[in-house]
């Protein structure tokens, strides 16, 4: 984020030596924890929430049990968390359109995610659905898994103009990493047409 021009503001993290790591090269950041302990409507709004939920049911060598899975879980409390912090935004501040906070939400995970779930490709389906919901929270949003499966990269967007989502598979050995490394990135901009600009 640092190297972006992006300052880190809080993060959620149970783990000790993540914690450690950010403590020591974020030192201004603050630590929440356990995010099924936050109020999204509490804390100090952002204007870019990053997450990866944890991918071992969601990973070819797990057990892929999917988004049902106990770990996957936590995608939904990462979603309640964009969803309450938005919802004080506009409540607390009279925020409205591309102003509400946070307008873009970044989610990574693995490869698997777009073949987990039953029908095949069910759970990738399924997070593009809850993150359509944050852009259109009384919409009745249903999300089919294309009949060749997953794209390696694409794009969602609202014919009005008010909100686009994109992915595409990144390795990270093309990243300054040394290591194959293959990763969904997928953007979601809740206030605009960005999120393919960004991410292509």
């Amino acid at each position: 984020g640092l190297l972006s021009g992006i300052t880190p503001v809080w993060a959620s993290e149970i783990e000790p030596f993540p914690i450690r790591v950010t403590t020591r090269r974020l030192p201004d950041m603050k630590h929440y924890g356990d995010i099924s302990t936050m109020d999204g409507g509490k804390i100090e709004p952002v204007d870019i929430i990053t997450f990866g939920s944890p991918c071992q049911d969601l990973s070819v060598a797990g057990k892929r049990a999917g988004l049902a899975g106990e770990r996957s879980g936590l995608f939904m409390e990462q979603m309640r968390i964009v969803k309450e912090m938005r919802e004080r935004d506009v409540r607390d501040n009279g925020r409205t359109g591309f102003a509400v906070r946070p307008r873009f939400m970044v989610w990574e995970n693995v490869p698997g995610a777009f073949s987990s779930g039953k029908p095949k490709g069910a759970d990738f389906a399924a997070v593009i659905e809850e993150i359509i919901k944050v852009a259109e929270p009384d919409a009745c949003v249903s999300v089919c898994v294309p009949d060749r499966g997953w794209t390696k990269s694409g794009c969602y967007y609202s014919a009005d103009g008010k909100w686009s989502i994109a992915w595409r598979l990144h390795d990270a050995q093309f990243w300054g990493v040394p290591q194959r490394r293959k990763r969904i990135a997928l953007v979601a901009d809740f206030g605009g047409l960005t999120a393919p600009e960004i991410l292509f």
